[in-house]
């Protein structure tokens, strides 16, 4: 099975001298397969939200290659970046990124009618699968930082996206509902085969993992073990 996710030698670089040693990626390598969970742990500053900012193709490389589904991003332009991002990729953010003026089921909705999905329905059938239903019209302010965690959750997953990309999704939560969180987010994604690459630097986001990857000053340097990681 060829991977969803392939990154290869993928370097950024934000200084305009273009310097190695201060680059946020250097020459990262990475493959992830549909269906596979992935966690990339690592501190703040590491690289780990630039490198999911490049897989989503909001961000370029300096340098290397990224490619999607078999399609290499920067052959794709802007506007096919653009495209990509709105019907196959799916992205939860740490702070939720719910839009406050917005009901939870325009929230996911929305996410539709970018992907140019007119139906609500499946916007009704990811919040009920979220355990949300009977809060459609309730606004993000309304919520619990669980529920509205969960409200990202199904926008992210309502157009069947063929990856999600997750930047510290627990982050902001407490440990029971962090737990509560991840065992729905990794449950959806294995159900339907989507490959869930996670940004994290808590040990608790790895243990829902398949495979962990630890990153160090913009590169992966090794697999990373529960046993290894700091309580």
């Amino acid at each position: 099975m060829d991977p969803v996710i392939r990154v290869i030698d993928v370097w950024k670089n934000y200084d305009r001298d273009g310097g190695e040693n201060s680059a946020a990626l250097r020459g990262t390598n990475l493959e992830i397969k549909a269906g596979e969970a992935v966690a990339l742990y690592g501190k703040s500053g590491s690289g780990k939200s630039t490198l999911l900012n490049i897989v989503a193709g909001i961000d370029r490389p300096s340098r290397g290659r990224v490619e999607v589904e078999g399609k290499d991003l920067d052959s794709l332009g802007e506007e096919g970046r653009t495209q990509l991002r709105r019907q196959r990729i799916g992205f939860i953010f740490q702070f939720f990124n719910l839009l406050p003026t917005l009901t939870v089921l325009e929230n996911v909705s929305l996410s539709l009618e970018l992907a140019g999905k007119a139906d609500l329905q499946p916007a009704h059938r990811a919040l009920q699968s979220v355990g949300l239903e009977g809060k459609e019209d309730r606004f993000p302010s309304e919520l619990s930082g669980g529920e509205q965690q969960r409200v990202a959750i199904a926008r992210a997953l309502v157009k069947e996206p063929v990856i999600i990309l997750a930047d510290e999704p627990t982050g902001n939560l407490d440990t029971q509902t962090g737990n509560q969180v991840l065992t729905l987010l990794s449950g959806r994604c294995r159900e339907f085969g989507t490959a869930l690459l996670m940004a994290t630097h808590s040990p608790l986001t790895c243990k829902y993992a398949d495979r962990m990857l630890r990153m160090v000053d913009g590169v992966i340097v090794e697999a990373a073990f529960l046993s290894e990681l700091p309580a």
